[in-house]
């Protein structure tokens, strides 16, 4: 091949062009455009658009050129803002001591501390709580307003921060009351069990109290009557919704605050806690097209969040799922959810009783409370509906003889309940700091005798993790029982049914609690205080 002829203007890149003309296969393909000159361009842009906003701004430009500047900064925004700078830093040089170079020097370092602290308030922004009422005010526009802003301002901060406490150590009730005429304690439910959190002056607390009833629709001038109230907290996407009760009490006003499970709807049958074989027996009671289902248990045992876990395990998309709570506690996909109002003249009763006429295949009842609410329910399952819902009992037993009391009848009640789920919920041990029970002589020979395997059984301890409490997390121990058609017989026919369940039955759920609550001592999941505390 012949030497190439170079002329003095041909220029080390055009030669190195030309030699990749003959260098790169001719199969190799070239992007149509430079990604570094691609987001160059889309720098540039942002950056115009940007130093729009500073020019609209700045005292360096008058009102009159504004619009000009505005175009030109469009065009040339980074250039215009670096005149600006050189301009503004040519002034300060000449009216100080400093050197041009030193100027600027401090202005780009203000600069930069500007950035970092708009990015910190905006992290702080998502992270802080904002307390709001029913219809979307901030607790700052309803209560902190008028003279001394300042020291309300720091009510509502110490407000929001007892809120914000109680979230992150996952409390589900708060609760405010007067300790003497001078002191207020605040006390947090945590798995079950009150912990004292925090001491405040009276003054202090009965203005977070005022604060709270403000934000929660109540009366703030009635300090005597009971009062009743909600708000919801937000934190960055989180919403949680809270239930308010006030009451006069000796030295002052006590506050109690729930703070509702939104997280109930996420819960399946398998997270509650049942045993491989109660999980079957009450999927096979919900997959049944007609029947009553009823969870049992005291105040605070977890029946709404099973109650809902069982709704999860239900097909919505082919099954019409209507329910009736009070309050709404987690929002249920392709349900339809009915919240009771009293003021309004929306009651368990009158609610169900529009259900009946919307085609439903599931209905969900809150709570029974009355003689109307059980009975309507308990003919809806005869009429083809699956019926769950929850009672305020302490057994199986005392579920019947709730019922009974209420007046229902007896064959409705054995043609109409399918089963029956009574549950506690129990403390689980911390992973972090458990460690293996001392057991005495004669425990071991009780768990011997009864064949029970204690080799696995752990105390609590305490540490930083789990509160100095020795437990995390709560799990359930259930007693199901099933109505057969012997125990349907029994219901409808023995006059001395009520009497049996009184004593025997009773005794008879207990026991069934505490042999479902010894295996998970068993396992090593709870302890034997834990245990005791809960079933007796």
């Amino acid at each position: 091949m012949q030497a190439a002829n170079f002329s003095p203007g041909f220029s080390a890149i055009a030669y190195s062009s030309w030699l990749g003309d003959f260098t790169q296969p001719s199969s190799a393909l070239s992007l149509p455009f430079s990604p570094v000159r691609l987001i160059c361009l889309v720098v540039w842009v942002y950056l115009c658009l940007y130093f729009v906003q500073i020019v609209q701004f700045s005292p360096l430009v008058s009102k009159k050129f504004r619009p000009i500047a505005n175009i030109i900064t469009l065009f040339a925004g980074p250039l215009l803002l670096l005149g600006l700078l050189i301009a503004d830093a040519a002034k300060k040089s000449s009216q100080g001591d400093q050197s041009l170079f030193e100027v600027l020097k401090d202005q780009i370092i203000n600069a930069l501390a500007n950035i970092r602290s708009q990015r910190t308030a905006r992290q702080q922004d998502v992270s802080a709580i904002r307390l709001l009422d029913s219809s979307g005010r901030t607790i700052d526009e309803i209560y902190g307003h008028g003279s001394k802003k300042a020291q309300r301002s720091q009510i509502l901060e110490l407000t929001e921060q007892i809120i914000g406490d109680a979230l992150q150590q996952r409390a589900s009730d708060i609760l405010i009351d007067p300790k003497d005429e001078a002191t207020y304690t605040i006390r947090f439910r945590i798995d079950g069990v009150l912990r004292a959190v925090r001491k405040l002056k009276s003054d202090t607390c009965q203005a977070v109290v005022n604060s709270i009833k403000a934000v929660s629709g109540m009366d703030i001038a009635e300090k005597r009557r009971p009062q009743d109230g909600a708000f919801i907290a937000k934190k960055g996407q989180a919403t949680s919704s809270f239930r308010v009760a006030s009451a006069g009490v000796l030295n002052g006003e006590k506050l109690s605050i729930r703070v509702l499970n939104q997280n109930a709807g996420t819960f399946t049958l398998a997270d509650i806690g049942f045993t491989d074989k109660q999980l079957s027996t009450i999927k096979s009671a919900i997959s049944k097209p007609s029947g009553m289902v009823l969870m049992c248990g005291p105040t605070g045992s977890g029946k709404t969040t099973t109650m809902y876990a069982a709704l999860n395990a239900i097909e919505r998309f082919t099954r019409n799922v209507i329910t009736v709570e009070d309050p709404i506690e987690s929002v249920l996909p392709e349900a339809s959810q009915i919240e009771i109002n009293p003021k309004a003249d929306i009651t368990f009763a009158k609610a169900l009783r529009s259900i009946l006429r919307q085609d439903p295949d599931v209905i969900c009842v809150g709570e029974i409370r009355d003689e109307e609410t059980a009975e309507i329910g308990l003919r809806a399952s005869q009429t083809g509906h699956l019926v769950l819902a929850t009672i305020h009992c302490d057994s199986n037993a005392g579920a019947l003889i709730r019922l009974l009391d209420l007046g229902i009848s007896p064959i409705l009640l054995s043609s109409s309940l399918s089963a029956l789920v009574s549950q506690r919920l129990l403390r689980v041990l911390c992973n972090r700091c458990k460690k293996p029970a001392k057991l005495t002589r004669g425990l071991i020979e009780e768990f011997e005798n009864k064949h029970i395997d204690y080799s696995r059984m752990f105390k609590a301890v305490g540490c930083k993790y789990c509160g100095g409490t020795g437990y995390y997390a709560r799990t359930a121990i259930c007693d199901i029982l099933v109505l057969t058609d012997e125990i349907r017989a029994d219901i409808a026919s023995n006059e001395g049914l009520l009497r049996h369940l009184r004593t025997e039955g009773r005794r008879k759920d207990r026991t069934n609690l505490r042999k479902e609550g010894l295996k998970k001592v068993a396992l090593g999941v709870t302890s034997l205080e834990e245990l005791k505390r809960v079933v007796g």
